[in-house]
């Protein structure tokens, strides 16, 4: 599904430039949970937006279902953004006096989907994404941390994306409800077969993964799968 091969981005500040990725290659298969871990600084974020189709690679290719989104145009790159990818980012981004159910509506108004449609689909995700029926009336700023991210991650499944891309997606979560949060991702990735993405700094996060790709001044210095993963299997939903 995602093929980069030596993938390299430069940027440029007046007369200077700097180097952030250094040439990274590695594939995702369809239906796998990856972790792209690393540091600040590290390119991990840099890499996220080339994956997203919100920023191009200076050099090298980024293939995707065969399509090489290196040489797309903008609006070919936002085709892409609205039909393949959903993105669940650290501050959720939702608007604070719609309620979860209009939140996720949304993007389907968007699309020009039937009303009736897209009223069924809407509570089909935030059903998925683990969100007690009992709050989808609720206005997003009368829910908690862990339920507004379980909202944000319905908004990114509404739209069939064959991948998800999660950003720091427990990053302002206390430990319990980011368990939580983690796990959901899990069972989507082991009942819909989505293929997840999760960029994070935290070791503890990226163990939720069956892959963990490790990024440090802008060079992937270690692939590998989950070691903890291989022998236990994925840890149960947490509801």
């Amino acid at each position: 599904m995602i093929e980069c091969r030596n993938i390299k981005k430069i940027y440029k500040n007046g007369g200077s430039e700097s180097l952030v990725l250094k040439g990274l290659s590695f594939n995702i298969n369809p239906g796998e949970f990856v972790a792209i871990i690393g540091p600040s600084g590290s390119g991990k974020s840099t890499m996220m937006h080339i994956l997203g189709a919100l920023d191009k690679a200076t050099s090298g290719e980024y293939l995707l279902d065969g399509k090489n989104v290196s040489v797309l145009s903008e609006d070919k790159l936002a085709e892409i953004r609205k039909k393949k990818i959903g993105f669940v980012f650290q501050s959720f981004n939702l608007l604070p006096r719609a309620t979860a159910l209009r939140n996720v509506i949304l993007p389907l108004v968007y699309a020009e989907m039937p009303k009736e449609e897209r009223d069924k689909k809407a509570k089909e995700a935030l059903k998925n994404a683990g969100l007690d029926e009992k709050y989808y009336d609720y206005k997003s700023n009368q829910l908690s941390g862990g339920q507004m991210q379980r909202v944000a991650i319905a908004r990114a499944l509404v739209n069939d994306p064959s991948i998800i891309l999660a950003d720091e997606p427990t990053g302002n979560l206390d430990t319990k409800t980011g368990e939580i949060v983690l796990a959901t991702f899990q069972e989507l990735n082991k009942k819909k077969d989505h293929t997840i993405v999760l960029i994070t700094h935290e070791s503890n996060v990226a163990e939720h993964a069956d892959r963990i790709i490790f990024i440090r001044d802008g060079e992937i210095v270690e692939d590998k799968k989950n070691p903890r993963k291989v022998l236990a299997g994925r840890i149960n939903y947490i509801d």
